[in-house]
């Protein structure tokens, strides 16, 4: 806050006056200058630390992405055998158990702390229109592959609650659910086809971005 003071001295003339006037005006202007200095230093201080966390959040989520695909492709071949064991259920009920369906989806999460940070600093606000656009569109793109994957995980939920996976080894699987199980495993098997599609979007994004920033 400035505060402006009145003069020590008595005002005799227009001419104490304007030199008054004048002198509270050259205060001002440097007082003001000297703020938005200070609020300026800060604002940059602030874009600085935002891009530099995002820098770093960008980097090592792209280090999970080849994982990522690795589980999504692991799990896709795993539903292929988990359809093979719930067909020969549904054939031969009476026979001899196939096995187990085994549905194990492991996706690693991505984070976006340094993205929830600088939106709720306000450093986005501060930075350079382009720039603020990419890393929305970056983290905008990352969070369908989250959703994605949450959906994809209660598509697991819904087909695991049809198999006894927590009883005996010997129980038979009632073919009525082996038929209700693997129609959900067909939905699952396309929504991960959906969440490597969107994964390797994503992939494309962090490419283009950590080649325009390097190191």
């Amino acid at each position: 806050m400035i505060d402006v003071h009145p003069p020590n001295e008595p005002i005799h003339s227009w001419r104490d006056f304007s030199i008054h006037l004048v002198t509270i005006t050259i205060g001002l202007v440097i007082a003001l200058s000297l703020e938005g200095l200070v609020e300026w230093r800060h604002h940059k201080a602030l874009v600085h630390e935002a891009q530099a966390s995002l820098h770093v959040e960008i980097e090592a989520n792209s280090r999970e992405l080849q994982k990522a695909l690795n589980d999504v492709d692991a799990e896709q071949k795993q539903l292929v055998n988990d359809l093979v064991i719930l067909q020969k259920i549904i054939d031969n009920p009476k026979a001899p158990n196939p096995g187990k369906p085994r549905i194990d989806i492991q996706i690693p999460p991505f984070d976006d702390v340094s993205w929830e940070t600088a939106k709720a600093t306000g450093a986005l606000s501060y930075m350079p229109y382009e720039e603020a656009h990419r890393y929305s569109d970056i983290y905008k793109k990352q969070d369908e592959v989250d959703v994605a994957e949450h959906q994809a995980l209660n598509d697991v939920v819904l087909s695991v609650a049809l198999s006894p996976f927590l009883e005996p080894a010997n129980t038979k699987f009632n073919p009525d659910d082996a038929q209700i199980m693997k129609q959900r495993i067909k939905v699952l098997r396309v929504r991960l086809r959906l969440l490597a599609v969107l994964i390797q979007d994503l992939d494309e994004k962090y490419q283009k971005f950590l080649a325009a920033h390097p190191g």
